[in-house]
C-alpha cells in the first residue's frame, strides 16, 4: 500500500498497464481477421496501432485497433461504401460478435472485455515520406483524412524516449481519467495534446503535470489540434457536439480536483492528496496506507 504520491503514481501504473493475459487475448484473432481480409480484399499489410500499439493502453479499457492496407481497386471511392464492404465480409466470416461500423473503423466485438474488441481501419497507401507510410482512412463523412500511425508513433516514441520514459507514463495517466470518468475524448488527441505538452518540457513531474495538461485543455476550450506532424490536419477531440459538451463539463470537475490534489501535494498533505486523486479517478486510484 502506497505511503507517498510516488508509490501512488507507481502502483496505479501498475493497475493501468495490461496484464499478459490481456495483451495475449489481443493478439488471438488477429490470423482469422487477416485472413478474410487477404482473401476478400489483397490486403497487403495489417499492422497493430493506437494505444495497445503505441504502449499507452488502459488495463481493461483499451481495445485492440489494427490499420488494413487495401489496394486502391479494390476500394470504394465514397469511404462510408468501404467500411460498409468491410463490415460484410467481416460479419460472414464472424456471424455471431455483432460487427458493426465505428468509423473510421469496423469494430468485430468478439467478447465482453475491450481488449477482445477489435477496430479495424480499411485504409489505401498514398505516399511515403520520411521512411514513413501516410495512409487515407475514412473520414465519417465519405471522405478519406490522411493517417500516419508510424510517423505518430515515432514523434510520441521521440518525446518519451526525451524524458526517460515518463511521457508514457504521463499518457496513460491522462487517459486513464477518460475512461475512469467515462469522458468521451478521443485518445488520439489526448495522446498528442500530451505528447506536445512534454517536448517543450525540461522535466515531468506527475502530480503538477497532470493538473497543468487539464488545465491547458480548459483554458482552451477542447480546442481543435493542429497535427504536430502536419499530416492529418485538425484533429478533433470529439466526434459530436453532445460528446464535446459532456467533455468540457467533465473537465471542469476534473481541473478542481487536479488543483486541491497539487496543491495537498505542496502543503505535504499526503492524505488529502490521495483523497482528491480517488475522486478525479473515480476511485481508481491506489488508497493511502497509513
Amino acid at each position: 500500500m502506497p505511503r507517498t504520491i510516488d508509490e501512488g503514481f507507481r502502483d496505479f501504473l501498475v493497475k493501468l498497464t495490461p496484464s499478459t493475459y490481456e495483451t495475449t487475448s489481443a493478439k488471438s484473432h488477429r490470423s482469422s481477421i487477416e485472413s478474410c481480409l487477404k482473401n476478400n480484399f489483397g490486403m497487403t499489410r495489417f499492422f497493430r496501432t493506437g494505444s495497445f500499439g503505441n504502449g499507452t493502453s488502459i488495463s481493461g479499457h483499451s481495445d485492440v485497433d489494427y490499420f488494413a492496407e487495401i489496394p486502391s481497386k479494390n476500394l470504394k471511392q465514397n469511404s462510408s461504401s468501404t467500411l460498409t464492404m468491410v463490415k460484410n465480409a467481416l460479419a460472414i466470416r464472424f456471424p455471431n460478435t455483432g460487427v458493426r461500423v465505428t468509423s473510421p473503423t469496423v469494430l468485430v466485438p468478439f467478447g465482453y472485455d475491450k481488449n477482445e474488441s477489435t477496430e479495424i481501419a480499411p485504409c489505401d497507401h498514398r505516399t511515403t515520406d520520411h521512411g514513413f507510410k501516410i495512409y487515407e482512412i475514412a473520414d465519417g463523412n465519405g471522405g478519406w483524412l490522411k493517417s500516419s500511425p508510424d510517423a505518430h508513433n515515432a514523434y510520441v516514441r521521440s518525446i518519451d524516449s526525451k524524458h526517460n520514459g515518463k511521457v508514457k507514463k504521463l499518457i496513460r495517466y491522462i487517459k486513464a481519467w477518460k475512461f475512469y470518468q467515462n469522458v468521451p475524448i478521443s485518445s488520439f488527441y489526448l495522446e498528442l495534446r500530451v505528447a506536445k505538452f512534454c517536448d517543450d518540457e525540461s522535466s515531468i513531474l506527475y502530480h503538477y503535470d497532470i493538473k497543468t495538461i487539464l488545465s491547458n485543455l480548459l483554458s482552451n476550450n477542447l480546442a481543435k489540434m493542429s497535427d504536430p506532424l502536419g499530416i492529418s490536419g485538425l484533429i478533433s477531440p470529439c466526434e459530436t457536439q453532445v460528446k464535446y459538451n459532456s467533455s468540457l463539463s467533465k473537465l471542469n470537475t476534473a481541473v478542481v480536483r487536479a488543483d486541491k490534489a497539487l496543491s495537498a501535494v505542496q502543503d505535504d498533505n499526503i492524505k488529502d492528496a490521495f483523497y482528491w486523486y480517488s475522486l478525479l479517478y473515480n476511485g481508481g486510484f491506489p488508497n493511502y496506507y497509513y
